[in-house]
C-alpha cells in the first residue's frame, strides 16, 4: 500500500467519524420517536447542539484541577486514535500493523478512567456517584470485550482485527459456529453498556440518581461539554462499527480499488442503519434496570464470552 493510498484512507477513516457519528445518534432518536409515535427532532439536531455549546463560554469549578480542563481533549484524540484502527468500509487499514484489538481497547479504557477522574475531580456528590457506576460497569465489560474478541481471534488466528475480517469474510461458514454466536452474543451486551444505552443506561435522562454517564459530565459546560458528547456519539459509532464489521463481515473491500471502496461504504452504512435499528426497537420496548442488576446482567456477558472460548476448544 503506498503512502497517498495510506493518507487517504486515514483521512477519510476520521473525516467518517467525526461527520457520521451525530447522523448515527439522531438517526436512532428518530427511529425511538417514530416507534413511539413521535415526530422526533430534526435530522441535524446533535450538529446544531455542538455549535451551541461551542459558542458558549466553558465554566470550571474553583476545586477543578487540570485534569477536569485535559479530559475532553484526551477523549477526543482517543475516539480518533481508535478510529484509525477499526476497519468501517474497507480492512486495508494504514495503522493496520501496527496494533489490534488489545491497542483499542486501551484506548477506550483511558477514555473511560480520565472521565470518572473528572466527575470526581469537582467534588460533586452526582459525579462522583456517575464514576463510581462508570468503573464498575467497565471493569465487568473491558474483560468480556477481550474475551469476546480474544474467541473469534483464535479462529482466524490473529488479534489482528482486519485479518480477522478477513479470515470470516473468505469462509462465512466460520460465522455460524458456537464460538461465533456465542462470541455475538456478549459483545452485543456489553456495547450497550459501553455506550451508556438502555437498559444498562439511559441517555436522555435527567434524573440524578439514575444517571451513569450524564452524572459525570454535569459540571461540564460550553466546548468542554461539545467535545465530551461528541466524543460520546463517536464511542457508540466505533462500537457498532466493530460490532457490525467483526460479526458480519460482508462488504468490507479488501482490494484498493474505487469500486470496492464505494460498495464497502454503501454496505457500511446499511449495516450501521439496521443496527441503529436494532437500538431503536430495544430501547422502545425495555426498561431501564435497577443499578445492582446491571452487575449480574455484565457477568452473565462475561460468563457467555468464556464459554465461546472453552466452546472453540471443545468443539
Amino acid at each position: 500500500m503506498d503512502y497517498v493510498a495510506k493518507f487517504l484512507i486515514a483521512v477519510v477513516q476520521l473525516l467518517i467519524v467525526l461527520g457520521a457519528s451525530p447522523v448515527l445518534v439522531s438517526l436512532i432518536r428518530r427511529l425511538k420517536a417514530r416507534l413511539q409515535g413521535r415526530l422526533g427532532p430534526p435530522w441535524f439536531q446533535p450538529y446544531y447542539d455542538l455549535a451551541k455549546y461551542f459558542q458558549k463560554e466553558s465554566v470550571v469549578s474553583e476545586t477543578a484541577s487540570w485534569i477536569f480542563n485535559f479530559t475532553p481533549y484526551l477523549q477526543f484524540v482517543c475516539m480518533l486514535l481508535i478510529a484509525l484502527f477499526v476497519p468501517f468500509y474497507t480492512a486495508m487499514l494504514p495503522l493496520d500493523a501496527t496494533g489490534g484489538i488489545i491497542v483499542i481497547m486501551y484506548f477506550f479504557l483511558l477514555s473511560t478512567f480520565f472521565l470518572a477522574l473528572s466527575g470526581l475531580d469537582t467534588g460533586s456528590a452526582f459525579g462522583g456517584m456517575g464514576s463510581s457506576r462508570e468503573m464498575t460497569i467497565a471493569a465487568l465489560a473491558e474483560p468480556t470485550i477481550i474475551l469476546a474478541v480474544f474467541s473469534i481471534s483464535l479462529v482466524a488466528n490473529s488479534t489482528n482485527i482486519s485479518t480477522i475480517i478477513l479470515r470470516l469474510g473468505s469462509d462465512y461458514g466460520l460465522l455460524f459456529n458456537p464460538t461465533h454466536l456465542l462470541a455475538f452474543a456478549a459483545f452485543v451486551i456489553v456495547t450497550i453498556a459501553e455506550t451508556g444505552r438502555l437498559p444498562v443506561d439511559n441517555p436522555t435522562t435527567h434524573l440524578e440518581l439514575t444517571m451513569i454517564h450524564e452524572a459525570m459530565i454535569l459540571e461540564y459546560s460550553g466546548r468542554h461539554l461539545a467535545l465530551v458528547e461528541w466524543s460520546a456519539w463517536m464511542k457508540l459509532f466505533l462500537f457498532l462499527s466493530l460490532l457490525t464489521n467483526l460479526f458480519f463481515p460482508w462488504g468490507v473491500a479488501t482490494s484498493l480499488d474505487l469500486l470496492s471502496f464505494v460498495a464497502g461504504l454503501v454496505i457500511f452504512a446499511v449495516k450501521l442503519t439496521l443496527a441503529a435499528g436494532a437500538i431503536a426497537f430495544m430501547e422502545t420496548i425495555l426498561a431501564k434496570v435497577r443499578i445492582f442488576r446491571v452487575p449480574e446482567l455484565l457477568a452473565g456477558s462475561f460468563a457467555i464470552a468464556l464459554l465461546a472460548i472453552i466452546s472453540f476448544y471443545v468443539l
